[in-house]
Protein backbone atom coordinates (compact mmCIF):
# COMPACT_ATOMS: atom_id res chain seq x y z
CA UNK A 1 0.00 0.00 0.00
CA UNK A 2 1.56 3.15 -1.07
CA UNK A 3 1.47 6.46 0.52
CA UNK A 4 1.34 9.99 -0.99
CA UNK A 5 2.88 12.21 0.27
CA UNK A 6 2.71 15.89 0.15
CA UNK A 7 5.37 17.93 -0.43
CA UNK A 8 4.81 20.57 2.54
CA UNK A 9 6.48 24.15 1.57
CA UNK A 10 8.46 26.07 4.40
CA UNK A 11 9.10 29.71 4.37
CA UNK A 12 12.54 28.52 5.35
CA UNK A 13 13.57 25.71 3.81
CA UNK A 14 17.49 25.58 5.06
CA UNK A 15 15.56 25.81 8.29
CA UNK A 16 13.68 22.48 8.39
CA UNK A 17 12.95 22.25 12.71
CA UNK A 18 12.14 25.66 13.08
CA UNK A 19 10.73 27.09 9.69
CA UNK A 20 6.91 27.83 9.69
CA UNK A 21 4.72 25.84 6.92
CA UNK A 22 3.24 28.30 4.33
CA UNK A 23 -0.70 27.87 4.20
CA UNK A 24 -2.11 26.12 1.29
CA UNK A 25 -4.10 28.41 -0.44
CA UNK A 26 -5.36 28.63 -4.12
CA UNK A 27 -2.71 30.10 -6.26
CA UNK A 28 -6.11 32.30 -7.95
CA UNK A 29 -6.70 33.71 -4.53
CA UNK A 30 -3.21 34.69 -3.94
CA UNK A 31 -2.54 36.18 -7.03
CA UNK A 32 -5.78 37.99 -6.84
CA UNK A 33 -4.95 39.19 -3.45
CA UNK A 34 -1.60 40.81 -4.46
CA UNK A 35 -3.12 42.53 -7.23
CA UNK A 36 -6.03 43.76 -4.96
CA UNK A 37 -3.61 45.48 -1.99
CA UNK A 38 -1.43 46.25 -4.50
CA UNK A 39 -4.16 48.65 -6.25
CA UNK A 40 -5.22 50.16 -2.85
CA UNK A 41 -1.37 50.65 -1.46
CA UNK A 42 -0.80 53.19 -4.58
CA UNK A 43 -4.07 54.42 -4.39
CA UNK A 44 -3.71 55.38 -0.52
CA UNK A 45 0.00 56.64 -1.19
CA UNK A 46 -1.51 58.73 -4.45
CA UNK A 47 -4.44 60.40 -3.34
CA UNK A 48 -3.82 61.27 0.25
CA UNK A 49 -0.09 62.81 -1.21
CA UNK A 50 -2.84 64.86 -3.35
CA UNK A 51 -4.02 66.40 -0.30
CA UNK A 52 -0.94 66.45 1.48
CA UNK A 53 0.58 68.39 -1.46
CA UNK A 54 -2.52 70.39 -1.64
CA UNK A 55 -2.88 71.44 1.59
CA UNK A 56 0.80 72.14 2.22
CA UNK A 57 1.49 74.34 -1.06
CA UNK A 58 -1.79 76.34 -1.14
CA UNK A 59 -1.52 79.17 1.44
CA UNK A 60 -5.40 79.75 0.74
CA UNK A 61 -5.48 76.25 2.35
CA UNK A 62 -3.90 77.03 5.42
CA UNK A 63 -6.92 76.90 7.61
CA UNK A 64 -7.77 75.06 11.15
CA UNK A 65 -10.09 72.39 8.77
CA UNK A 66 -7.91 71.84 6.49
CA UNK A 67 -4.81 71.17 8.76
CA UNK A 68 -7.08 68.58 9.97
CA UNK A 69 -7.45 67.13 7.24
CA UNK A 70 -3.80 67.37 6.91
CA UNK A 71 -3.28 65.39 9.73
CA UNK A 72 -5.24 62.66 8.76
CA UNK A 73 -3.73 62.33 5.24
CA UNK A 74 -0.47 61.91 6.77
CA UNK A 75 -2.21 59.36 9.01
CA UNK A 76 -3.57 57.54 5.73
CA UNK A 77 -0.25 57.72 3.78
CA UNK A 78 1.47 55.22 6.73
CA UNK A 79 -1.26 53.13 6.22
CA UNK A 80 -0.33 52.93 2.86
CA UNK A 81 3.18 51.39 4.32
CA UNK A 82 0.89 48.96 6.44
CA UNK A 83 -0.34 48.13 3.35
CA UNK A 84 2.83 47.03 1.78
CA UNK A 85 3.69 44.80 4.55
CA UNK A 86 0.28 43.48 4.83
CA UNK A 87 1.23 42.20 0.68
CA UNK A 88 3.79 40.50 1.98
CA UNK A 89 1.93 38.25 4.87
CA UNK A 90 -0.24 36.81 1.80
CA UNK A 91 2.28 33.79 1.14
CA UNK A 92 1.70 32.95 4.82
CA UNK A 93 5.54 34.50 5.92
CA UNK A 94 6.91 37.21 7.30
CA UNK A 95 10.56 37.61 6.08
CA UNK A 96 11.32 41.11 7.95
CA UNK A 97 13.24 39.94 11.39
CA UNK A 98 11.68 40.21 14.68
CA UNK A 99 12.11 43.70 14.92
CA UNK A 100 10.34 44.81 12.62
CA UNK A 101 7.31 42.88 12.95
CA UNK A 102 7.02 44.19 16.60
CA UNK A 103 7.83 48.04 15.07
CA UNK A 104 4.87 47.57 12.19
CA UNK A 105 2.66 46.52 14.78
CA UNK A 106 3.11 49.38 17.25
CA UNK A 107 3.18 51.64 14.03
CA UNK A 108 -0.68 49.80 13.05
CA UNK A 109 -1.75 50.79 16.95
CA UNK A 110 -0.09 54.14 16.47
CA UNK A 111 -1.92 55.23 13.41
CA UNK A 112 -4.91 53.66 14.22
CA UNK A 113 -4.85 56.00 17.87
CA UNK A 114 -3.45 59.22 15.64
CA UNK A 115 -6.79 58.64 12.93
CA UNK A 116 -9.32 58.33 15.86
CA UNK A 117 -7.74 61.28 17.59
CA UNK A 118 -7.61 63.64 14.58
CA UNK A 119 -11.54 62.75 14.02
CA UNK A 120 -11.85 64.21 17.44
CA UNK A 121 -10.91 66.52 16.50
CA UNK A 122 -12.33 67.85 13.51
CA UNK A 123 -15.83 66.55 15.23
CA UNK A 124 -14.38 69.68 17.86
CA UNK A 125 -13.55 71.80 15.21
CA UNK A 126 -17.41 71.47 13.47
CA UNK A 127 -18.85 72.05 16.99
CA UNK A 128 -17.32 75.54 17.84
CA UNK A 129 -18.00 76.54 14.15
CA UNK A 130 -21.50 75.73 14.05
CA UNK A 131 -22.67 75.83 18.01
CA UNK A 132 -20.84 78.84 18.43
CA UNK A 133 -19.86 80.52 15.12
CA UNK A 134 -19.25 84.03 16.84
CA UNK A 135 -16.33 82.82 18.88
CA UNK A 136 -15.02 80.46 16.33
CA UNK A 137 -12.02 82.65 14.93
CA UNK A 138 -10.78 83.64 18.59
CA UNK A 139 -10.81 79.85 20.00
CA UNK A 140 -10.05 77.93 16.98
CA UNK A 141 -6.91 79.18 15.22
CA UNK A 142 -3.87 77.73 13.27
CA UNK A 143 -1.70 77.40 16.19
CA UNK A 144 -3.95 76.07 18.59
CA UNK A 145 -4.88 73.23 16.31
CA UNK A 146 -1.20 72.56 15.16
CA UNK A 147 -0.33 72.48 19.21
CA UNK A 148 -3.76 69.58 18.74
CA UNK A 149 -2.61 67.78 16.09
CA UNK A 150 1.07 67.60 17.62
CA UNK A 151 -0.38 66.39 21.07
CA UNK A 152 -2.58 64.02 19.67
CA UNK A 153 0.14 62.23 17.74
CA UNK A 154 2.51 62.52 20.49
CA UNK A 155 0.22 61.13 22.92
CA UNK A 156 -0.64 58.17 20.60
CA UNK A 157 3.36 56.92 20.37
CA UNK A 158 3.77 57.68 24.16
CA UNK A 159 0.56 55.86 24.94
CA UNK A 160 0.90 52.56 22.43
CA UNK A 161 4.71 51.93 23.04
CA UNK A 162 4.28 52.17 26.78
CA UNK A 163 1.42 49.23 26.39
CA UNK A 164 3.82 47.42 24.25
CA UNK A 165 6.85 47.93 26.08
CA UNK A 166 7.23 44.31 26.95
CA UNK A 167 7.02 43.28 23.09
CA UNK A 168 9.69 46.20 22.03
CA UNK A 169 12.31 44.72 24.78
CA UNK A 170 11.77 41.40 23.41
CA UNK A 171 10.72 41.42 19.73
CA UNK A 172 9.60 37.64 18.58
CA UNK A 173 9.09 35.97 22.01
CA UNK A 174 5.45 34.89 20.38
CA UNK A 175 6.81 33.51 17.52
CA UNK A 176 7.11 29.86 17.68
CA UNK A 177 8.81 29.37 14.62
CA UNK A 178 10.99 31.40 11.94
CA UNK A 179 8.33 33.50 9.59
CA UNK A 180 5.87 34.08 11.69
CA UNK A 181 4.87 37.64 13.05
CA UNK A 182 2.95 37.32 16.23
CA UNK A 183 2.61 40.22 18.39
CA UNK A 184 -0.07 39.47 21.54
CA UNK A 185 -1.36 41.77 24.04
CA UNK A 186 -3.02 40.87 26.91
CA UNK A 187 -6.65 40.67 27.33
CA UNK A 188 -6.94 43.35 30.35
CA UNK A 189 -4.76 45.60 27.90
CA UNK A 190 -6.42 45.24 24.49
CA UNK A 191 -10.02 45.94 26.03
CA UNK A 192 -8.63 49.27 27.81
CA UNK A 193 -7.41 49.99 24.59
CA UNK A 194 -10.48 49.43 22.80
CA UNK A 195 -11.96 51.51 25.45
CA UNK A 196 -9.83 54.44 25.11
CA UNK A 197 -9.17 54.55 21.23
CA UNK A 198 -11.88 53.36 20.39
CA UNK A 199 -15.47 53.69 22.61
CA UNK A 200 -15.11 56.56 24.36
CA UNK A 201 -13.73 58.47 21.24
CA UNK A 202 -16.19 57.64 19.01
CA UNK A 203 -18.65 58.17 21.79
CA UNK A 204 -17.00 61.74 22.13
CA UNK A 205 -17.34 62.18 18.34
CA UNK A 206 -21.19 60.80 18.06
CA UNK A 207 -22.29 63.65 20.57
CA UNK A 208 -20.61 66.32 19.02
CA UNK A 209 -21.93 65.66 15.39
CA UNK A 210 -25.14 64.72 16.78
CA UNK A 211 -25.32 68.56 18.67
CA UNK A 212 -24.28 70.01 15.36
CA UNK A 213 -26.64 68.47 12.97
CA UNK A 214 -29.82 69.66 15.55
CA UNK A 215 -28.39 73.19 15.15
CA UNK A 216 -27.57 72.56 11.23
CA UNK A 217 -31.02 72.03 11.15
CA UNK A 218 -32.18 74.99 13.15
CA UNK A 219 -29.97 77.33 11.66
CA UNK A 220 -31.13 75.68 8.24
CA UNK A 221 -34.78 77.02 9.22
CA UNK A 222 -33.80 80.51 10.35
CA UNK A 223 -32.15 81.09 7.24
CA UNK A 224 -34.87 80.21 4.91
CA UNK A 225 -37.61 82.19 7.30
CA UNK A 226 -35.25 85.28 7.14
CA UNK A 227 -33.82 85.30 3.77
CA UNK A 228 -35.71 88.00 1.73
CA UNK A 229 -35.68 90.13 5.11
CA UNK A 230 -31.33 90.38 5.28
CA UNK A 231 -29.08 92.87 4.18
CA UNK A 232 -25.96 92.72 2.28
CA UNK A 233 -24.39 92.43 5.68
CA UNK A 234 -26.38 89.83 7.18
CA UNK A 235 -26.45 87.59 3.33
CA UNK A 236 -22.67 87.44 4.13
CA UNK A 237 -23.41 86.39 7.52
CA UNK A 238 -25.66 83.89 5.83
CA UNK A 239 -23.19 82.85 3.02
CA UNK A 240 -20.46 82.34 5.76
CA UNK A 241 -23.02 80.22 8.00
CA UNK A 242 -24.00 78.02 4.84
CA UNK A 243 -20.18 76.97 4.14
CA UNK A 244 -19.51 76.12 7.78
CA UNK A 245 -22.61 73.96 7.26
CA UNK A 246 -21.51 72.03 4.00
CA UNK A 247 -18.06 71.55 5.67
CA UNK A 248 -20.20 69.87 8.40
CA UNK A 249 -22.11 67.84 6.36
CA UNK A 250 -19.11 66.72 4.26
CA UNK A 251 -17.04 65.96 7.16
CA UNK A 252 -20.15 63.88 8.58
CA UNK A 253 -19.75 61.58 5.85
CA UNK A 254 -15.84 61.40 6.68
CA UNK A 255 -16.55 60.45 10.07
CA UNK A 256 -19.28 57.97 9.50
CA UNK A 257 -17.62 56.49 6.53
CA UNK A 258 -14.55 56.00 9.29
CA UNK A 259 -16.44 54.73 11.68
CA UNK A 260 -18.20 52.13 8.68
CA UNK A 261 -14.73 50.96 8.06
CA UNK A 262 -13.20 50.87 11.47
CA UNK A 263 -16.22 49.16 13.61
CA UNK A 264 -16.12 45.85 12.35
CA UNK A 265 -12.44 45.66 13.10
CA UNK A 266 -12.67 47.11 17.00
CA UNK A 267 -15.80 45.11 17.25
CA UNK A 268 -13.57 42.07 16.29
CA UNK A 269 -10.55 43.10 18.93
CA UNK A 270 -13.09 43.72 21.80
CA UNK A 271 -15.55 40.05 21.16
CA UNK A 272 -12.12 38.53 21.14
CA UNK A 273 -13.30 36.22 18.70
CA UNK A 274 -10.44 36.91 15.85
CA UNK A 275 -9.52 33.15 15.83
CA UNK A 276 -13.20 32.32 14.93
CA UNK A 277 -13.33 34.43 11.62
CA UNK A 278 -12.70 32.52 8.62
CA UNK A 279 -9.63 33.41 6.24
CA UNK A 280 -12.52 35.59 3.73
CA UNK A 281 -13.79 37.33 6.77
CA UNK A 282 -10.28 38.00 8.22
CA UNK A 283 -9.69 39.49 5.00
CA UNK A 284 -12.72 41.37 4.53
CA UNK A 285 -12.25 43.28 8.14
CA UNK A 286 -8.64 44.16 7.09
CA UNK A 287 -9.46 45.26 3.79
CA UNK A 288 -12.18 47.25 4.96
CA UNK A 289 -9.93 48.65 7.62
CA UNK A 290 -7.32 49.92 5.12
CA UNK A 291 -9.71 50.68 2.10
CA UNK A 292 -11.31 53.95 4.38
CA UNK A 293 -7.99 56.07 3.82
CA UNK A 294 -8.07 56.10 0.14
CA UNK A 295 -12.34 56.92 0.52
CA UNK A 296 -11.02 60.36 2.34
CA UNK A 297 -9.49 61.79 -0.59
CA UNK A 298 -12.41 61.09 -2.64
CA UNK A 299 -14.87 62.69 -0.23
CA UNK A 300 -13.09 65.86 -0.51
CA UNK A 301 -13.13 65.50 -4.30
CA UNK A 302 -16.51 64.89 -4.40
CA UNK A 303 -17.44 67.82 -2.41
CA UNK A 304 -14.68 70.13 -2.23
CA UNK A 305 -14.62 72.27 -5.12
CA UNK A 306 -10.74 73.60 -3.94
CA UNK A 307 -9.23 69.92 -4.28
CA UNK A 308 -10.69 69.64 -7.41
CA UNK A 309 -9.00 73.06 -8.67
CA UNK A 310 -5.54 72.02 -6.55
CA UNK A 311 -5.48 68.46 -8.45
CA UNK A 312 -5.24 70.02 -11.85
CA UNK A 313 -2.91 72.26 -10.72
CA UNK A 314 -0.96 69.31 -9.61
CA UNK A 315 -1.04 66.96 -12.28
CA UNK A 316 -0.50 70.29 -14.80
CA UNK A 317 2.75 70.91 -12.43
CA UNK A 318 1.83 74.05 -12.74
CA UNK A 319 2.77 74.55 -8.39
CA UNK A 320 6.01 74.94 -9.58
CA UNK A 321 5.34 77.93 -11.70
CA UNK A 322 6.83 81.07 -9.47
CA UNK A 323 4.32 82.05 -6.74
CA UNK A 324 1.68 79.22 -7.46
CA UNK A 325 1.32 78.87 -3.93
CA UNK A 326 -1.10 82.11 -3.84
CA UNK A 327 -3.13 81.02 -6.63
CA UNK A 328 -6.69 81.58 -5.77
CA UNK A 329 -8.08 78.03 -4.72
CA UNK A 330 -11.30 78.80 -2.90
Amino acid sequence: MSEILQEVELCFPRLLNVSCKKPHRPHFEVILSYIVLSFIALLIAALNLLVIISISHFRQLHTPTNLLLLSLAVSDCFVGLLVFFQISLIGGCWFFGDLMCVLYCVLDYIITSASVGTMVLISADRYVAICDPLHYSTKVTVSRVTVCICLCWICSVLYNALMMTDSLKHPGRYNSFAGECVFVINYAAGIADVILSFIGPVTVIIVLYLRVFVVAVSQARAMRSHVAAVTLQGSEKVTAQKSEMKAAKTLGVVVVVFLICLCPYFCVALTGQDTMLSASSAAFVITLFYFNSCLNPLIYALFYPWFRKSIKLIVTLKILQTDSCEANIL
